[in-house]
């Protein structure tokens, strides 16, 4: 098996259990949430990535990855930042109503294209353009709701995009740059988003449900299901920093609004939610989209993959051939100056 092969076996394990886990652990806290009454949030969030770091430190005593010590300061200002972005989303949503939430993870996509067009000079094709309009289209008619507007929510929202943009797009450039795994990328960063979500946690969720969360009543069931809700939390943060790492920032995203659509109809299926011919079009429409994205990076990739293996035989060809390498525009390394050859790219990333 190739090594474009084995990359994209990679990704698709990597999206797939992407997938699993966040359906899964949506469908845990929801029980966890609505029928145990247990609603802090913020706090929970502070539990999975504590108990995402001990998982990892275990499995760096048994030697299954190596750790890799890089920049403190990039790793501590990710972790700070990826901390203060949860908190963000669970204020957003307690300041909004549920329609304008929505439309806040909604706007998280044309943001990141944004700010990767303007800062990472990234070019996004037309065709990628307009399959992630019609995603955001379809879980837009599939979800929104009521569109409340106030000013502090719309504040928040801001916010909250802004930062889980930059985390994300960090997430992807720093792995690249400090050519670090996942796996350690993780285990550096989580003690910092851990205890950042740890300190303002409490205060957040009494902000918000004003109930105090070292009061609350923690009966055998609560624990199960918390424990449980921690366990699978595990999978949910690998898998996020491996799809990030292995695609794409706007990729993630577009994994996101997958899993709203999946939660949705096991929602209805499983859990009897209210359904109506609005989500089901809503989600037609966005897996279109999805499918029609998921085309487009392949197509795209692979012809970057291509224009890359030509150019490299065309390097190869003009250090063999001297007239050769004239004719293709390259220059020969004489009186010290150094030889120029095609520029070629090796990124692997799908390219949205």
């Amino acid at each position: 098996m190739g090594e474009s092969q084995r990359f994209q076996m990679g990704t698709v394990g990597a999206l797939s259990l992407s997938v699993v886990s966040s359906v899964s652990i949506v469908i845990c806290n929801k029980a966890l949430i609505s029928s145990l009454g247990f609603s802090f949030a913020t706090t929970l969030t502070s539990w999975h990535l504590l108990v995402t770091f001990c998982s990892l430190h275990v499995a760096l005593w048994m030697k299954l990855f190596e750790h890799k010590p890089f920049d403190r300061r990039a790793v501590m200002g990710f972790g700070i930042l990826n901390g203060c972005s949860i908190g963000l989303l669970n204020l957003s949503l307690g300041f909004n109503s549920v329609g304008f939430y929505q439309m806040t993870k909604l706007a998280i996509i044309p943001f990141t294209v944004l700010l990767e067009t303007l800062f990472f000079r990234k070019n996004f094709s037309r065709s990628i353009k307009f399959s992630l309009a019609l995603l955001l289209l379809g879980v837009g008619i599939a979800t929104v709701t009521d569109l409340q507007l106030n000013m502090l929510g719309s504040i928040l929202s801001l916010l909250a995009i802004f930062t889980t943009c930059i985390a994300q797009i960090m997430t992807n450039t720093i792995q690249k740059r400090f050519k670090v795994s996942s796996t350690q990328l993780l285990y550096q960063s989580c003690p910092y988003q851990a205890i950042t979500l740890f300190v303002i946690g409490p205060f957040l969720d009494g902000l918000l449900t004003e109930q105090n969360v070292f009061a609350f009543k923690y009966t055998p069931q609560v624990l199960v299901f918390i424990v449980l809700s921690c366990l699978i939390s595990v999978s949910v943060n690998f898998s996020t920093f491996l799809v990030i790492g292995k695609t794409s920032p706007v990729t993630y995203q577009v994994l996101g609004h997958l899993k709203t659509c999946l939660v949705l109809a096991f929602g209805y299926v499983l859990l009897h939610d209210p359904f109506c011919w609005r989500n089901i079009l809503g989600i037609f429409v966005a897996v279109v989209g999805m499918v029609l994205y998921s085309y487009y990076c392949s197509i795209e990739s692979q012809q970057k993959a291509n224009e890359g293996t030509v150019q490299l035989s065309q390097a190869k060809e003009s250090e063999v051939d001297p007239l050769l390498g004239v004719e293709n525009g390259t220059s020969l390394a004489t009186d010290g100056l150094v030889q120029k050859v095609p520029s070629w790219s090796s990124n692997k990333d799908l390219n949205a």
